[in-house]
């Protein structure tokens, strides 16, 4: 055999040696995952400046809350596509569909046909959508809700074990909510349809389907393939595991939000902490989604870190570590 090598030969086989640590290892006997999780963080305009750093960082694309006129949209897309990255969603944000204001209710709806022709210019695949929220009543801890609900119409009848009397207006609040919601978004599918950019329907601590079977018949009850869930993993930590949400939701999950959540020692409350720092088993995680087949965008919804470690935090949950 042949042992001499050529200087050239040398410097191609280190320089594979070291690409090839930096990518986070399998860990023995498991079998690879079936999808991939692409890469992306949230910017507000879409501009050359704000992308380079995260391409030379890793990441593949970003999600916009810069939600503008269809040419300016497209100039983002133009920007992006250079680099070889992708606008995948736009954060639209909170709509006040529930509001006992008829104007509210149409300015938000108008509000959302803007973002979902902004999408489509941009290239995206969705629009994150809050359709509203709700407050100011007795409601009760995020540790105590032992929810009902009617399979028919999605209306809460118990949100706790026992007396469910000091929660009646919250009780009521859901279910008005629930109705509004669904008559809003019917009337926002024919535009999603022929624009072929999903509703991403998500509840962030808006007090709101803030259990996985809940929150899935929500989104499930519209039955059309423009309606889903946009599931952020650490905002629902203190309501049930995430594990548990990404079960229940299954293929409804359009795009994942990326961040932790840390619970305190008792398991009730915590605080916001950057991913791998918190309360989410990331392996158990890791292994739903791929249980149900996701394939696709998670942002980080995050600041405070290099780009470059959270890059790293990323690797290593998407090879399930």
């Amino acid at each position: 055999m042949n042992i001499h090598l050529t200087r050239r030969q040398f410097i191609n086989r280190a320089a594979a040696a070291s690409f090839l640590s930096l990518i986070p290892q399998i860990p023995a006997g498991a079998a690879p995952f079936r999808g991939r999780i692409r890469k992306a963080m949230i910017v507000a305009e879409v501009t050359t400046q704000a992308l380079e750093p995260l391409k030379e960082a890793g990441f593949e694309g970003v999600e916009t809350t810069h939600v503008c006129a269809e040419p300016d949209a497209q100039k983002g897309r133009a920007i992006a596509e250079q680099l070889g990255m992708r606008v995948h969603s736009v954060l639209r944000g909170w709509m006040d569909f529930n509001s006992s204001d008829p104007q509210k209710v149409e300015d938000s709806l108008e509000s959302t046909r803007k973002s979902l022709r902004a999408a489509k210019a941009y290239g995206a695949d969705d629009i994150l959508l809050v359709p509203c929220r709700i407050g100011g009543m007795p409601m009760p801890e995020p540790w105590e809700f032992q929810i009902d609900f009617d399979k028919k119409t999605g209306h809460v009848t118990r949100v706790v074990a026992g007396d469910n009397e000091p929660f009646a207006a919250y009780i009521k609040a859901q279910n008005t909510a629930t109705d509004m919601t669904r008559a809003a978004v019917e009337k926002l599918i024919p535009l999603a349809e022929e624009l072929k950019v999903i509703i991403a329907l998500e509840n962030v601590w808006n007090n709101l389907w803030v259990k996985p079977d809940l929150f899935r018949h929500l989104v499930a009850s519209f039955n059309h393939p423009w309606v889903k869930a946009y599931f952020d993993i650490g905002n629902h930590v203190k309501y049930a595991p995430p594990q548990d949400w990404v079960r229940t939701l299954g293929p409804l999950i359009a795009k994942l939000h990326m961040k932790d959540f840390k619970l305190n020692p008792d398991g009730h409350g915590g605080k916001f902490v950057h991913p791998r720092d918190g309360s989410v088993d990331w392996p158990t995680l890791r292994r739903a989604l791929d249980e149900v087949g996701y394939d696709g965008w998670a942002t980080i919804e995050d600041k405070g870190l290099p780009l470059a470690e959270f890059r790293r935090r990323f690797d290593l949950i998407e090879a399930g570590e």
